[in-house]
């Protein structure tokens, strides 16, 4: 007798806008000849998760090597787009009970010894890996196609310079980059702006590679990398601070914590630029789908994600006053799509660098698999608006109205946007 569920998923394959073809677990093939993108499946059960529109615990099952995988990531991307029920960004509960919900589990999920080994988690995988898909800086946030036709490499200078021109960096003024990575924009700063620069890291491999950069570059005195938490940091306040894909790790239950420490460690009248991931939705913390527990399992536990419009509550009760806010959604989205591109055509040499650093063979595959459909998948997600990215640049105003470049200003803000463009 025939499965019930080859019908069903035979419907579903009618209506993908790249073809597909099935091979099922009784050895049977169903779906287009010719397919662009072929998935075999070992059992019913990654089969019944397909149908039902399941495409996090999908991916689970190919990370796990319960399904395979014929095709390119773009071509799978389109059908995995097709088969999501609904609008996996508007997922999830919301009123006061999954406020507490969610509260609770960003508390437990956030202490400082439970953040630094998500960091470490994600960013020590291995350098080498990170280089063979990121550009020759290792800038690992979205980046900045200020023209069409830029390069990554390009777009993310494009981005830097982005960031430093808003805060208006100045030679000798002392800059703060939080989760500096491995020191893309501390570097950029200090040999184009002048600044006297500091980064703070947990990842271990990030903050021992800055390091080096650093006495190669010439740079020891003006630019130091710390191994230190947000909240441990205790030196004299910064003229201008940037945050650039970290916040999306501090989790919601510290977001007041997170901005406090923030205006704390700023000068009245400095400037500060939070650029990091963001929601689609004012009700979830996670992709919907089982996709936000997928990215939570494999790629980044902690990981919680606000819509723009709470980041901003939270900036404003930290005492930090908004004054421009930018949307590069599509830019990510474009950025993605280069660092998958880029890793595709690289398998071979990233499942030899794995190889080297991991326990076995089967875990280099794992994390390999599970980087290959994150890449591909965020890119999707960014595509659609599921998630967003946005610069949020504020002031902590001085306190007198006589103080800026306009009465009432209370910080060098001009309050207009063409000095960032000069």
């Amino acid at each position: 007798m025939r499965n019930p569920l080859i019908p069903k998923i035979e419907a579903q394959l009618q209506g993908l806008p790249v073809p597909v073809a099935l091979q099922l677990p009784a050895g049977e093939r169903v779906g287009a000849n010719g397919a662009k993108v072929t998935l075999s499946f070992q059992d019913w059960s990654s089969l019944a998760t397909m149908a039902a529109g399941q495409i996090g615990r999908l991916a689970e099952d190919f990370v796990e090597s319960r399904v395979q995988l014929q095709g390119r990531m773009r071509d799978l991307m389109e059908v995995a787009a097709r088969l999501l029920p609904g609008h996996p960004g508007e997922q999830g509960a919301s009123g006061w009970w999954g406020n507490m919900l969610r509260r609770a589990r960003s508390l437990a999920a956030h202490s400082h010894a439970k953040d630094a080994e998500q960091i470490q988690f994600h960013y020590d995988v291995s350098d080498d890996f990170y280089a063979l898909w990121l550009d020759d800086k290792r800038v690992y946030s979205c980046a900045y196609f200020r023209e069409a036709d830029m390069t990554l490499g390009q777009a993310q200078e494009a981005k830097l310079d982005h960031i430093c021109k808003k805060l208006m960096l100045r030679g000798g003024e002392r800059f703060l980059d939080v989760g500096a990575g491995w020191g893309g924009l501390l570097l950029w700063a200090a040999e184009h702006y002048g600044v006297d620069a500091t980064g703070i890291t947990l990842s271990h491999n990030q903050h021992a590679h800055v390091n080096r950069e650093i006495e190669r570059r010439g740079l020891s005195g003006r630019v130091r990398m710390l191994l230190c938490d947000y909240r441990d940091l205790d030196v004299e306040p910064f003229d201008k601070i940037a945050s650039v894909g970290m916040f999306e790790h501090v989790g919601r239950a510290n977001m007041r914590t997170y901005f406090a420490r923030i205006h704390d460690l700023l000068k009245p009248g400095g400037l500060v630029l939070n650029h990091g991931i963001t929601g689609s939705s004012v009700h979830y913390d996670q992709l919907g789908a089982g996709m936000g527990d997928f990215i939570e399992k494999y790629i980044f536990p902690g990981g919680e994600l606000l819509h723009v419009s709470h980041v901003l509550r939270e900036m404003a009760d930290a005492g930090l006053e908004m004054v421009d806010t930018e949307n590069l959604r599509p830019h990510y989205a474009r950025t993605l799509w280069a660092w998958s591109d880029a890793l595709e055509a690289r398998l071979d040499e990233a499942r030899q660098v794995l190889a080297a650093t991991a326990k076995d063979a089967g875990h280099a595959e794992r994390v390999l698999r599970a980087y290959r459909l994150y890449l591909a998948g965020s890119a999707m997600s960014f595509e659609h608006d599921w998630i967003s990215l946005h610069q949020m640049l504020a002031s902590r105003p001085i306190g007198s109205t006589r103080v800026g470049p306009m009465t009432g200003a209370q910080s060098p803000y001009p309050f207009n946007r063409g000095y960032m463009y000069r």
